[in-house]
């Protein structure tokens, strides 16, 4: 397995990891913005809190907003979100290929929330490969640990037998917070130069990096 042993289960991120859904997001997250003061903010800003809670995002950009005011600009984004229908949204090469080929247990570890998730999914034809789906559903999102323990408590397994895939720090830092080993991704939307300084424990360039060698 391309230098990675085989764990008895797999935690993995979904945006930046196992889809590329960037277009979608931050199309909603314009959204969003362009009833407010700042309708301007470039993708490529907005590419950076995926994976993060758009808490980060508002608060960085709203410093002064008040907690109702924020929320209710979560709750749009979540309605806009679901409403484009992830048509922008595909696949990064090879993820369904190798997630078949994969053993050890699936279970994901996503800021998305866990119905959201699931949804996602179901649409791109990923669902029927995982034993479980976590989302972040109203308790504190990555880098906390939260979302990976309550994933492994589903899946009845301890953190020494995990691995958890992941394109951010947040992954990284939520991963070693839990006790669980971590493989970063480069080809999602983390900045390399940030993942390598966390030192992660395996990194790989292509999803199909993680398939059992002869698979």
């Amino acid at each position: 397995m391309a230098g990675i042993p085989p764990f008895r289960a797999y935690l993995f991120d979904v945006d930046g990891t196992l889809l590329d859904s960037a277009p979608d997001i931050c199309g909603a997250v314009s959204s969003v913005l362009a009833g407010t003061t700042k309708p301007d903010v470039p993708h490529e800003y907005l590419r950076t809190f995926i994976g993060r809670h758009l808490i980060d995002l508002f608060g960085e950009l709203f410093p002064e907003a008040p907690a109702g005011q924020v929320e209710a600009w979560i709750q749009q984004y979540r309605e806009t979100y679901l409403s484009r229908g992830h048509v922008n949204t595909k696949l990064y090469p090879a993820v369904a290929e190798t997630l078949a080929l994969l053993g050890g247990l699936k279970t994901t570890a996503t800021t998305k929330g866990t119905t959201t998730a699931t949804m996602v999914l179901r649409q791109f034809g990923l669902i029927d490969h995982f034993d479980h789906v976590q989302g972040t559903d109203g308790f504190p999102s990555k880098p906390e640990p939260e979302v990976l323990r309550r994933a492994m408590e589903a899946l009845g397994v301890r953190p020494q037998e995990c691995l958890m895939i992941g394109d951010s720090v947040p992954d990284i830092v939520a991963a070693r917070a839990a006790g669980v080993k971590v493989c970063a991704v480069s080809y999602g939307y983390g900045d390399p130069e940030h993942l390598r300084a966390q030192e992660p424990d395996y990194w790989i360039d292509s999803f199909g990096e993680l398939a059992p060698a002869g698979g």
